[in-house]
């Protein structure tokens, strides 16, 4: 078993919530610019709740929201890892199988940090961690 250095380990959860925090706010500039039309350059507003796509706007600003407060991140997060899962493969996976052909990279590396978050929490910088006093 590797040995991990003190002076770094007692940084690890503190980088946690710094991982959960900028994943949320990555996260949420696109739900923003989706349903808000902020920041401009993109396709905003108008979006058509009646459609799957539809609903990808407001589950990127909603759950973007939750993950950089901290709070209910444990589900947040599934329900985030499922969402990216599921754009990547309906929409860049019929494009090419490959990833970098298919401008998936993005939303595979975004399921699989959020499915890291469901399992290790929020870290100590979030709602979640505050009102349960700090404990773990």
């Amino acid at each position: 078993m590797a040995r991990r250095s003190t002076s770094l380990a007692g940084w690890e959860p503190h980088f946690l919530s710094l991982l959960r925090l900028v994943s949320g706010l990555l996260l949420l500039q696109h739900g923003a610019q989706k349903v808000l039309g902020f920041p401009p350059g993109g396709r905003g507003g108008g979006i058509d709740l009646s459609t799957l796509a539809g609903w990808s706007g407001p589950i990127e600003l909603v759950g973007g929201v939750l993950m950089v407060l901290g709070l209910f991140s444990r589900p947040t997060a599934f329900i985030l890892s499922g969402f990216t899962a599921a754009a990547y493969w309906m929409v860049h996976a019929p494009q090419s199988p490959y990833p970098i052909n298919n401008g998936g990279e993005l939303a595979a590396l975004y399921c699989f940090v959020f499915l890291y978050l469901v399992f290790a929490g929020p870290g100590p910088w979030s709602l979640d961690s505050a009102l349960r006093g700090g404990r773990r």
